[in-house]
């Protein structure tokens, strides 16, 4: 389904989408690199999936405002992929399988699945990456950069955790990179305010591109005259240097197609195409909900756009790609209004493996850090909690635990936890609603209407059993399905059930325009 209310050309934003694009890329960069490093791939592996999802899915996939690339989500996927098929042209192999299944859960329209993630669910996923991105960028900013740039998950790599690599990080700071992360974040605060909003050049301008820009040349300032303050080695970007095209062949890698034989080939390929594919669907359901203009994206053509993509990647030596929220958002945040700034985001990343990796090398982690501190806070800001719980504890509590649950675990786990508890109220809310009860008093005997909805589906049968169940005892039942479209099998079964026992409690029932089941004997 598309929204068609809001269509924009693209060229009537390149006004917009350019400096969007340039700020996604200032956000991708690092996480690829750094997404890479904890993936046990080549460097370069998270570079070349951004490139593909920036210049190639953005024009395939349906929606105006997600950025495919890496994802922190699959990094221990592809860690244990590599090591069990025991080679990373092997695993390559794999990706561009995925893929394959990927297109085809498209064409079998399996994207449907993505409409079933309640809001409550969604807005607590977005709230809880806002969490993490301030709790796992705060030690970068500080310059304390012993884990990899663009971590997600609870449990570290090095044994530690969100919590205690926070007061780790306490222990390691590097002054440098603070001063520079500080400056940083207050020229982004101010950058958002209205006033620097009212002046024209700065709206064309992205925040982000002065900070990386600014960050460089205090750095330079702090090499020459403050020595001790210089920021180096593993605070700064590391993008593997490419001066020529025999330096481009010896960075690529290429699938081992001599593994078709290989069983757990198929196994890892399988596990790549669902998890990617629910972390695409949830990603997309997320950016729609974020989009100023409520555009819908067609599911099962994003899921045929990522396969694409996946087949790409792995062809080219990259490791496996989703639709990313914390891109997207940045996205988002920075004005983007349609797919050219996925798609600048995309060219910004293959200039920078071509032309700008010396430059680039020169950025500390901690500016880029404070890019991140801001999307973060954006997706997580109090006035979402505030309007959530204004919704009603319904709404609030599958909220708090797929917040709660994703900060204490991954982003799937966390998921399906608050899912769990999204589905409990779902069928706490099915259960009070599925008839019209109407209950008139006789000298005789009662007489009690039971007038079915529009829609009976086996999610009301407990409901209709328990109403059932508990009808006193000499009364006059009557069960009518006139304004009933569709009543489920299980509830038929459960009135035919009742009909044949109710003399017991010397009911009588009268069924109108209901089916007539059998009820089967289970003994």
């Amino acid at each position: 389904m598309k929204n068609t209310a809001y269509n924009p050309s693209f060229m009537a934003n390149l006004g917009k989408d350019i400096p969007a694009g340039l700020v996604v890329f200032l956000v991708a960069l690092p996480l690829c690199l750094g997404i890479s490093l904890a993936s046990g791939a080549p460097l370069l592996s998270g570079i070349i999936t951004g490139i593909v999802g920036g210049v190639v899915v953005a024009w395939l996939s349906g929606s105006n405002l997600s950025v495919s690339g890496p994802a922190a989500g699959l990094t221990v996927i592809v860690l244990n992929g590599i090591e069990t098929l025991q080679s990373y042209e092997a695993f390559l192999l794999a990706v561009v399988l995925a893929g394959v299944l990927q297109v085809g859960l498209g064409f079998l329209k399996a994207g449907v699945i993505g409409l079933y993630f309640p809001s409550s669910v969604i807005r607590g996923m977005l709230a809880a990456i806002g969490l993490i991105l301030i709790l796992k960028q705060i030690p970068h900013f500080m310059g304390a950069d012993d884990d990899f740039f663009g971590e997600m998950n609870f449990f570290q790599p090095d044994g530690r955790n969100t919590f205690s690599e926070l007061i780790h990080a306490f222990s390691a700071i590097n002054l440098g990179a603070l001063i520079i992360g500080v400056l940083s974040l207050t020229v982004l605060i101010l950058w958002d305010t209205p006033f620097i909003k009212r002046i024209k050049l700065f709206k064309l301008i992205p925040g982000a591109l002065i900070v990386v820009i600014g960050s460089v040349g205090i750095n330079y300032l702090f090499i020459h005259y403050f020595p001790e303050l210089a920021v180096a080695g593993n605070h700064l970007v590391n993008l593997p240097m490419i001066s020529s095209a025999q330096d481009i062949g010896n960075e690529l890698r290429f699938p081992a197609f001599d593994q078709f034989t290989n069983p757990s080939l198929y196994v890892v390929a399988f596990t790549i195409a669902i998890i990617a594919s629910l972390e695409t669907l949830l990603s997309v359901e997320a950016v729609d909900k974020l989009d100023p203009h409520k555009r819908r994206t067609p599911n099962n053509r994003e899921l045929k756009a990522q396969g694409v993509g996946n087949i790409m990647a792995g062809l080219l030596g990259g490791i496996p790609m989703t639709a990313v929220i914390v891109r997207s958002s940045a996205n988002i945040a920075a004005g983007g209004q349609t797919k050219m700034s996925a798609f600048v985001h995309g060219i910004f990343l293959l200039l920078s493996v071509l032309f700008l990796a010396g430059f680039l090398n020169q950025v500390p982690l901690s500016a880029l850090a404070a890019v991140l501190l801001i999307v973060g806070f954006k997706l997580t800001k109090p006035a979402l909690y505030k309007s959530q719980l204004k919704l009603g504890h319904e709404q609030f509590i599958p909220f708090i635990v797929t917040i709660l649950a994703i900060l204490f675990t991954d982003l799937l786990v966390g998921i399906l936890i608050g899912l769990t508890i999204g589905i409990f109220y779902i069928l706490k809310a099915n259960y009070k609603s599925p008839y019209f009860y109407h209950k008139e008093e006789q000298r005789d005997k009662d007489i009690i209407r039971i007038r079915l909805s529009e829609h009976v589906s086996f999610l009301n049968k407990a409901s209709i059993v328990l109403t059932l169940e508990h009808l006193p005892q000499n009364s006059h039942v009557i069960i009518d399905g006139e304004n009933s479209e569709y009543i489920d099998y299980d509830v038929l079964e459960a009135i035919q059930a009742f009909k044949e026992t109710a003399h017991e409690r010397n009911i009588t029932v009268e069924v109108l325009n209901v089916k007539a089941v059998s009820v089967l004997d289970m003994h």
